[in-house]
């Protein structure tokens, strides 16, 4: 990278708390030029805002992925390490970190610029003790200078959220259990700000902000905080020890629990850090909180490593550049980045190939590759965006088009939705402000850096509002600390009825696990007793958990979504097949603790397996017979149709899946409840009171017909075939009659000879006459003219799927094809 590979190396090495980014910064504006590469887009920034209050704006460039503010005369230039100018020469240069030369996905970065980025006059490597036996072998002309640190950091127990000390820092490991924190803090502190990685500084700033002025007093943050973000932190508390790197969850190292706990304290000024919980997998072990207090961090045996200047003669020879192994044995080659897995994707497209024929192609190619994938879409999705960028970029003028970048930062000008909704325009946000920054990729990229930074700016105010809205609630903390702890202190107490009162004060009612505030309590005191009204009720809500997994099925049920004790619990989540639903419980079971709810998910799961089997049994053997292997693809298909449909299908919708049947799959599902009738199949099982109802509530099916009825009105609530009821003309009669008025036909007919059936089953089911006439006709009869006043006569006109001739057609082809037919067809 450098020219001035003679210029003295010195390595500050130390825990966290020693000063020495301040060292850095300090050297850096002691020098004519300068340059410090950092981990974290976040750290850059705030260190460039320290630089510009001394230097001025003129004097100080920021150089980052998605940022790019570099004045013409700039000479101290603060950066992150991915994003350093390799062509610039500097005075000063520092890499910050350097012992995330071990990290696997970012590490090489790292081992690159400490063994090749050097400044003019002099180079500082900073990072952790760790580093010193790689660095030794790795610059051995570099001087180490071990720094102390400048105060004391020691394990102060297991702290619950709700006993934790002002100025805290509670460290979790996803968005997901930041978030959860949060909203605790909120309910039990008044609120808590929030800094994440995945923040823009304007977010991360804001929030920051809130924390160091005392507006509130928390912090929760993911490990992005261990990186010598600046603050003014007392204690920082471990919400868990495990963290997903990537490939798997995995227990924190000695290294990373002491780079983290290390941001407790400030300068002089000592530090605690300890854990949420006593025991278990998130509580330290003694001897890593012996490891933290003595800052005895594991030494490194080796930094990951890629090809720094990788070959751009062609595709072929950049990938095996970047695949070349290390030469030292402290080296070790970098698991394959994003940028490399989608090199490898494009390189095998035609298109791409034919348009990559010279170096300068090469390079373009790659510089396209690393396009960070900054909403974690996963690298097909990622692949295919660079693809696409890429493809503008190698046709034409080389331009990415103007209307497509204007319009996907249009559809991003959006400041309604949620956190999570605003945090996912940010990184989308952060792809367009990286191409804007390059200067060859767009027509006019000034314009569009500025676009796409007023963007950023737009939604990070709107995120810092909604994430101070959703876990910052300002009265609240008011009027704690105007009585101190006192409210966590206040007696809670639950009536009979729900009713939640402090000091005879009613704030509201509990119902099931849901609190409903009462619309009239006091303004003044509302905020102030409603905290410490959900405090005091952790216990009733232990209680009711508790009593909903004891229950028994009799308190169970299910409507529009399943009950207990009248009370919503859980929702069915169409999966297609009804009997197997998604069960998910209900948002108010939140309350419970991980355990309760595990517990109740699978005793909600039980009850109702159990009230299908009871209610059912015909649909639940059904399904099995579904899953049946030795039931056969044709019998299993059939009966996985049922099951979708809640055990009734028009037999036109089988189709040829019917016909197909050999006599032995039509046995299977004669002893499974099936009946295959001339116009529906079904279990008749199914259409009684009882298992009805309870089809009816599975199915979330409106307007029940009456209890036992056999033949409706059309307009009649039911009178449809989803309700068991087939329409003819003004009347719906119920299937399984349906089908016996069609056996009896069938059975009275003599071959194609006309003939009137007995009219005595339909009129004992009240059927009109015009119903009875329409039934006839979709079986496959045709009405015969008759002498006025006579009975009304039929003659057989189609081969329906029921019924089987009594006797073969003609020897002729379409003979020869019904008798095919009539041999797949089951009497």
């Amino acid at each position: 990278m450098s020219r001035f590979s003679n210029s003295p190396v010195t390595a500050v090495l130390g825990p966290t708390n020693t000063g020495k980014t301040h060292l850095a910064i300090e050297r850096l504006m002691g020098h004519s030029s300068g340059m410090i590469g950092f981990p974290l887009r976040l750290l850059a920034r705030e260190v460039y805002d320290r630089v510009v209050a001394v230097k001025g704006p003129k004097e100080v460039a920021l150089v980052t992925g998605e940022e790019r503010i570099v004045p013409p005369g700039a000479r101290w230039f603060l950066c992150t390490a991915e994003s350093m100018p390799t062509d610039r020469e500097v005075g000063f240069l520092a890499i910050d970190e350097g012992q995330l030369g071990a990290d696997p996905e970012r590490g090489h970065v790292f081992t690159d610029r400490i063994l090749r980025a050097r400044g003019r006059d002099e180079t500082m490597i900073l990072g952790s003790d760790s580093l010193r036996p790689v660095l030794r072998k790795l610059v051995p002309e570099a001087e180490i200078v071990s720094r102390p640190r400048f105060s004391t950091l020691r394990y102060a127990g297991a702290k619950k959220l709700s006993r934790l000390p002002k100025r805290s820092a509670i460290v979790a490991f996803s968005a997901e259990e930041v978030y959860a924190v949060a909203e605790a803090l909120r309910r039990l502190r008044g609120g808590a700000a929030v800094v994440m990685g995945a923040l823009s500084p304007r977010t991360r700033n804001a929030q920051v902000a809130m924390f160091q002025s005392g507006e509130v007093d928390y912090l929760v943050a993911t490990d992005a905080i261990g990186m010598g973000l600046n603050l003014d932190v007392g204690h920082v508390a471990f919400a868990s020890l495990s963290k997903f790197d990537g490939k798997r969850q995995r227990r924190l190292t000695i290294a990373e629990m002491s780079q983290i706990a290390g941001r407790a304290g400030r300068h002089q000024r000592d530090g605690t850090f300890g854990a949420l919980v006593e025991q278990g997998p998130g509580a330290f072990t003694p001897e890593e909180i012996a490891a933290i207090e003595d800052h005895s961090v594991p030494a490194l045996d080796h930094l990951f490593w890629r090809e720094g200047e990788p070959d751009l003669a062609s595709i072929d020879a950049l990938i095996a550049s970047l695949e070349r192994k290390p030469d030292s044995p402290v080296l070790r080659a970098a698991p394959e980045a994003v940028d490399l897995s989608v090199l490898k994707r494009l390189a095998v497209e035609d298109w791409v190939r034919e348009r990559v024929r010279s170096p300068k192609a090469v390079g373009r190619l790659w510089a396209a590759c690393g396009l960070p994938d900054f909403r974690k879409l996963g690298a097909d999705p990622h692949a295919r965006f660079v693809a696409r960028v890429f493809r503008h970029l190698s046709e034409g003028t080389g331009h990415i088009p103007h209307q497509w970048f204007a319009d996907e930062i249009a559809r991003l000008d959006r400041m309604d939705g949620d956190v999570e909704t605003i945090a996912g325009r940010i990184a989308a946000a952060r792809s367009w402000a990286y191409i804007a920054q390059r200067a060859d990729w767009l027509a006019d990229p000034a314009h569009w850096a500025e676009r796409t930074q007023a963007l950023e700016e737009k939604l990070s105010d709107a995120l810092h509002a909604s994430l101070t809205q959703r876990f910052v609630d300002k009265r609240t903390t008011v009027l704690l600390r105007q009585i101190g702890a006192g409210a966590s202190h206040l007696p809670v107490m639950v009536g009979p009825e729900g009713e939640v009162s402090v000091e005879e004060h009613v704030l509201g009612h509990l119902h099931g696990f849901r609190f409903v505030v009462e619309p009239d309590a006091r303004a003044a005191d509302k905020r102030m007793l409603l905290a410490a009204a959900e405090r005091g009720l952790a216990g009733e809500l232990r209680q009711r958990g508790d009593a909903l997994l004891a229950a028994p099925d009799e308190e169970f049920a299910l409507d529009s979504a399943v009950t207990w004790r009248s009370v919503p619990v859980a929702t069915l989540e169409p999966t297609g097949n009804p009997v197997r639903p998604r069960i998910r419980l209900d948002r108010t079971l939140d309350v419970l603790d991980a355990r309760v709810r595990a517990a109740a998910q699978e005793r909600i799961e039980r009850w109702f397996a159990d009230r299908i089997a009871a209610s059912l049994p015909d649909l639940a053997t059904l399904d099995a017979l579904s899953r049946d292997a030795a039931a056969g693809g044709r019998v299993r298909a059939l009966a996985g149709l049922l099951v979708e449909a809640g055990g009734l299908v028009p037999r036109r919708a089988a189709g040829a899946l019917v016909e197909a049947l050999d006599p032995n799959d039509r046995k299977r599902l004669r002893k499974a409840g099936v009946a295959i009738g001339t116009l529906d199949i079904f279990a008749p099982a199914l259409l009684k009171p009882r298992p009805a109802a309870a089809r009816r509530a599975l199915l979330g099916l409106d307007g029940a017909p009456p209890e036992g009825a056999t033949v409706l009105p059309r307009a009649a609530p039911g009178a449809e075939l989803e309700h068991g009821f087939r329409p003819f003309g003004a009347q719906a009669v119920r299937i399984d009659l349906a089908e016996r008025i069609a056996r009896a036909a069938h059975d009275a007919r003599k071959g194609r000879t006309p003939f009137t059936p007995d009219p005595a089953l339909a009129t004992s089911m009240g059927l009109t006459a015009d119903t009875l006439a329409r039934l006839m006709a979709q079986i496959g009869f045709q009405s015969v003219r008759t002498p006025k006043g006579e009975p009304q006569r039929w003659v057989w006109k189609g081969l329906t799927p029921l019924a089987k001739p009594k006797a073969p057609p003609r020897d002729t082809s379409m003979g020869r094809a019904f008798a095919r037919l009539a041999e797949l067809v089951d009497d």
